[in-house]
């Protein structure tokens, strides 16, 4: 109790009234609101008068111990899955099997009780203990991969996870795989899986949140509910993002990893497919999955995972006035794959043709993408276009950037042939492409309303 973040005073009153920290409690307020949740511990710098309640909606909230009228212990929750491996929930039989695995990020954050920062070493197991609604919804079982942000993995640590994946599949047999993960660098890895993961029984499911579990406003228990049920319901074996749909807490949306990118910083449905519309849509509350799309990958029974991926493959951006000498660095350095993000229709100025022919010369790989994100690349239309295809360069259609450079990076992972490696790009390996663009959106469209109704709209 000492180690929970509250005064004295509310120490003291907490044990006159048998609450703990992680007690479940019933608390009926001096304004007659009644309130249920789990105490939890709160940060030293905050008032330390304040109960902080988590709610079963997950959200938390705080309570001045001095509005409390009467209290009601109605059990103790069982926040003890302490990092151990494999460590499973108590749930009702007959449940499909969903494992989580970890890899850091703000979904696997906490909060240091005493400077009340946040700290990337929440296991996945806590973050299982914090959302008792997965009880209901799957057995889950538990690791921890790796505990760093998003932005320090690489292609090393996709190889790493594609790896493990196989090995869970193989040998725990799960429904499906949910990959709690930093939401920065999400995309590139779910892409990564996409192309690493060419057979699986079930989904691989990203999942992460925008703001931590301890914020009043954290998007961290309904994206791990939804990402839950996809894994547990969806009849397609891909690797895909789910993430909030809407400004509220009812709609999560599966997305391809090939076709997702965060498009917002902070918000919590920043998250949106490209070209494409997303792949599955779960109404939280109701917790019914509907599958938006008529082609996807099904489960197999068979698992086929090729792991390898090149850290000698670069994404460039384009910018007015780039001297030919950044793209000759590349060469210099001995990289077998570029990814350009080129302007418009998949342009860059006249003057970096040449640094591109010798590049494409000496046996790189180089791709052309488009900035424009919406829209797909079309190299034959200006003479830019033309001269860039006559130098090599391999246009990369409607991918998008980060899905080019996760496809690449796999694709000289496999194989040190250059023809071959143009032939792979040029495949359509895991819906990343499409063979004309169907779905032309923008930011703040409220592009999913029509394809993508509550109930309750009809």
């Amino acid at each position: 109790m000492e180690a929970s973040g509250y005064s004295d005073e509310v120490v003291k009153w907490m044990r006159e009234h048998g609450v703990r920290v992680f007690s479940r409690v019933r608390l009926r307020l001096s304004d007659g609101v009644e309130l249920r949740g789990i105490v939890m511990p709160r940060p030293r710098v905050g008032d330390r008068e304040v109960l902080v309640l988590k709610l079963d909606n997950g959200y938390n909230v705080g309570v001045h111990v001095s509005r409390v009228a009467d209290v009601d212990v109605l059990g103790e929750y069982a926040a003890t899955l302490e990092g151990k491996p494999g460590a499973t929930a108590k749930v009702g039989e007959g449940l499909p099997r969903v494992h989580f695995l970890g890899t850091g990020g703000t979904i696997a954050s906490r909060v240091d009780y005493v400077t009340g920062a946040v700290y990337p070493y929440f296991s996945a197991e806590e973050i299982y203990s914090m959302i008792p609604e997965l009880e209901e919804i799957a057995v889950i079982s538990a690791e921890t991969l790796f505990s760093i942000f998003s932005e320090d993995m690489t292609p090393s640590h996709w190889s790493q996870l594609a790896q493990h994946v196989k090995k869970v599949f193989e040998t725990e047999a799960p429904a499906g795989i949910v990959v709690a993960h930093g939401t920065d660098t999400m995309h590139y890895s779910a892409a990564a899986l996409a192309f690493a993961a060419r057979k699986l029984p079930g989904p691989v499911v990203f999942t992460g949140a925008q703001r931590s579990s301890d914020r009043p406003s954290s998007d961290a228990a309904v994206n791990v509910i939804g990402a839950t049920l996809v894994a547990a319901q969806a009849p397609f074996a891909e690797s895909v993002i789910a993430m909030h749909g809407s400004p509220d807490d009812r709609v999560v949306l599966a997305h391809r990893g090939v076709r997702a990118r965060k498009m917002h910083s902070s918000r919590r449905d920043a998250f949106m497919s490209i070209n494409s519309l997303p792949l599955a849509r779960v109404d939280v509350v109701s917790r019914e999955l509907k599958v938006l799309l008529g082609e996807y990958k099904p489960r197999s029974d068979e698992v086929e995972v090729h792991p390898r991926f090149s850290d000698k493959v670069a994404l460039v951006k384009f910018y007015p006035g780039m001297p030919g000498d950044v793209l000759e660095f590349y060469g210099e350095r001995g990289y077998r794959g570029l990814v350009l993000e080129g302007t418009g229709l998949g342009h860059v100025r006249s003057g970096l043709i040449e640094a591109v022919r010798k590049l494409v010369k000496d046996g790189v790989v180089v791709v052309m993408t488009t900035q424009c994100l919406w829209g797909r690349v079309n190299m034959n239309v200006y003479r830019t276009g033309v001269e860039l295809l006559e130098a090599g360069v391999v246009p990369a259609e409607d991918m998008l950037p980060e899905t080019a450079f996760a496809k690449l990076s796999w694709i000289l992972g496999q194989t040190e042939d250059v023809e071959e490696a143009k032939r792979l790009f040029r495949e359509n390996l895991a819906y990343e492409t499409s063979k004309r663009t169907e779905y032309i959106t923008y930011p703040g469209a409220m592009w999913w309303e029509h394809a993508i109704r509550t109930p309750a709209q009809g």
